[in-house]
């Protein structure tokens, strides 16, 4: 393994998990969590001085990653190629970092992100048990044509408190939200600087409503405009959700402001 210098140096890397078997993202006492399995790795190589991961998302319990942002502050001598090695070497199967490299001292990705891909992935056939590990099966067939319609309705600026958790700050901007059919998989992929709690997957349960003809793409703006739990709160389930990709390069005016109006309940995720 190659070694640098010994001083506390700030790093950034990709990581990608397999959800299945983790309460989420964040660390939560008496549960096994994806930021916990990280910073245990990184105590080993630290002197058994635990060092706190940063991530650019707090996925939900049973989401996966593919894409997922850390940054993390290391006291040993391993250079970036070394400490992707030692890593990886330590933790579980289902989780990976790669894309190991240096990071200004201050780096945050939650706060650097400029915005934030997630995909969720249907399975539209017969049952496929290792499919539905990541997807969720649906045996209706669906309209796509008239869930891309309602999706149109749902990208832009909006108080998106109709398909999210109750936050003091409900206003997000969905960038695009685009589906797509590939024989029998449907995925549907949402970009936007950022997520209220459960919205990816509750935007999902608004979509396959209208995909099943249980609700008409015309009545999306109202119930945007209501803002009151669409389809009393239904939630897609987890499994079919991954966050594939974080870019970073927010303007620094966005970064402080989230700094400033930054919650338990406003971070993610989706």
């Amino acid at each position: 393994m190659r070694r640098g210098g010994s001083s506390l140096r700030r790093f950034r890397a990709t990581v990608e998990y397999d959800g299945t078997e983790f309460a989420g993202f964040q660390a939560q006492p008496g549960v096994r969590t994806v930021q916990g399995e990280l910073e245990a790795a990184l105590a080993r190589l630290s002197g058994g001085n635990r060092q706190p991961v940063d991530g650019a998302g707090r996925t939900d319990a049973g989401v996966h990653a593919a894409g997922q942002v850390i940054a993390f502050t290391y006291p040993g001598r391993l250079d970036a190629a070394g400490l992707s090695e030692a890593l990886n070497g330590l933790l579980p199967p289902d989780v990976a970092v790669r894309g190991v490299r240096r990071a200004a001292a201050g780096f945050h990705p939650r706060y650097a992100a400029r915005y934030r891909d997630y995909r969720y992935t249907i399975w539209n056939g017969p049952r496929s048990p290792l499919r539905e590990r990541t997807a969720l099966r649906v045996r209706r067939d669906l309209d796509i044509a008239a869930m891309a319609r309602a999706a149109t309705a749902l990208e832009g600026r909006h108080d998106f408190s109709a398909v999210g958790g109750a936050d003091p700050q409900p206003v997000r901007t969905v960038h695009r939200i685009r589906i797509r059919r590939g024989g029998r998989l449907v995925t549907i992929d949402v970009r936007a600087d950022a997520f209220l709690r459960g919205m990816v997957r509750r935007i999902v349960a608004v979509l396959l409503a209208v995909g099943t003809g249980r609700l008409d793409p015309s009545a999306i703006p109202e119930l945007l405009a209501a803002r009151h739990p669409a389809l009393d709160g239904a939630a897609a389930p987890a499994r079919g959700l991954c966050l594939t990709r974080v870019v970073m390069g927010r303007p620094a005016a966005g970064r402080r402001n989230e700094r400033n109006q930054d919650t338990t309940t406003g971070h993610e995720e989706a």
